[in-house]
């Protein structure tokens, strides 16, 4: 890289912002991480002319956090990662058994979850993707992918996003025409840091190319669904000013998220669920529950509450794998179970 920057503003080239500063605990400027590769990262650094200079670099062993993709490193005069700063906005997914959910990025400020239009607009896919934007606590905004596949270009679809993730901005764009990009540029600010989430053939590598002029490979979406291009989790520097974090596709949409961020997706239904008989109802089969009753009346799609007890579902597996003493609990209550079952075979 050649541009020269003074050393304040090349940081914010790399999306330093005051919330950072607040973290740091550096002696020495920091360096940004650009992508990891198992035990080596590749990282931008400032060096003394303000020049934005690229280094690849190990940890040091015991670093209490692997480095990802977005965060804040300092490096020590061994040319080592030394230390992580503490991360402000993380965007995670589920991860095995017993190791808790996996970062993808560290410290961004937003999150557009990218969802195809090619198909059909896919609820459960808006609300799990949204679900997860709201749970890295960066603001998260719906891009409507490949806009022109459609009749009207992305028009109807994108009032029922609106519907399906409330609060979220919902952007249809083609990476084809152009239609968005503009609007989608001034979520890309100087300073700002955003990640694209989404499924393997959704057009994040073709909206990067679009916005920057640039030819990063593109791989056709076969009839088996969407193959990866993105093979590593790298930053752009955009000609916006801003950072933009481009990650592989997810292959799971299952999530690793708190039943608060379910509830920001869900207001819909966490507004009847204020009218059910009892504090604690589970909108399954309880008596006097009022979101079963907003669905029978027609208030409330069964697939909302359909997908919100899968999601439920799922952060309650989560809870109990990463519990131990609970998971005994529930092989203890399978076995007996089990072994009543066989005694009735038997009788």
């Amino acid at each position: 890289m050649t541009d020269t920057l003074t050393a304040p503003a090349a940081l914010e080239r790399l999306g330093w912002s005051a919330a950072d500063e607040d973290r740091w605990t550096g002696h020495s400027a920091p360096a940004r991480v650009v992508v990891n590769h198992g035990s080596v990262c590749e990282v931008l650094l400032t060096a003394a002319d303000g020049r934005l200079v690229q280094h690849t670099a190990t940890a040091v062993p015991q670093l209490p956090a692997t480095p990802v993709a977005g965060d804040w490193v300092e490096l020590g005069a061994d040319g080592r990662i030394h230390a992580v700063a503490a991360r402000r906005a993380v965007l995670s997914r589920a991860a095995a058994a017993g190791s808790g959910p996996q970062v993808m990025a560290a410290n961004i400020d937003t999150v557009l979850m990218v969802v195809p239009l090619d198909g059909g607009l896919n609820a459960k896919m808006v609300e799990r993707l949204s679900v997860m934007g709201w749970e890295s606590g960066a603001q998260p905004v719906l891009v409507l992918s490949k806009a022109d596949r459609t009749h009207d270009e992305g028009a109807d679809d994108a009032d029922d996003a609106e519907l399906l993730s409330p609060g979220v901005p919902v952007l249809p764009v083609s990476a084809l025409t152009g239609q968005g990009l503009d609007t989608l540029r001034t979520w890309l600010g100087p300073g700002t840091t955003a990640v694209m989430l989404g499924p393997s053939g959704a057009g994040k590598t073709s909206l990067l190319n679009a916005l920057e002029g640039t030819h990063e490979a593109v791989t056709e979406v076969g009839r088996a669904g969407g193959r990866h291009t993105t093979t590593t989790r790298r930053l752009h520097l955009l000609a916006s000013g801003g950072v933009l974090l481009d990650i592989p596709g997810i292959r799971s949409l299952e999530v690793a998220a708190s039943r608060e961020s379910v509830d920001d997706v869900f207001v819909d239904l966490a507004a009847f669920a204020l009218q059910c008989q009892y504090g604690d109802c589970g909108h399954d089969g309880d008596g006097g529950c009022a979101v079963e009753e907003a669905v029978r009346t027609g208030d409330l799609p069964y697939a909302r509450l359909a997908n919100w007890r899968k999601l439920q579902g799922e952060i309650a597996y989560r809870e109990r794998r990463e519990d131990p003493s609970a998971m005994a609990d529930i092989r203890r209550q399978w076995k007996a179970v089990s072994k009543q079952a066989r005694r009735g075979r038997r009788g």
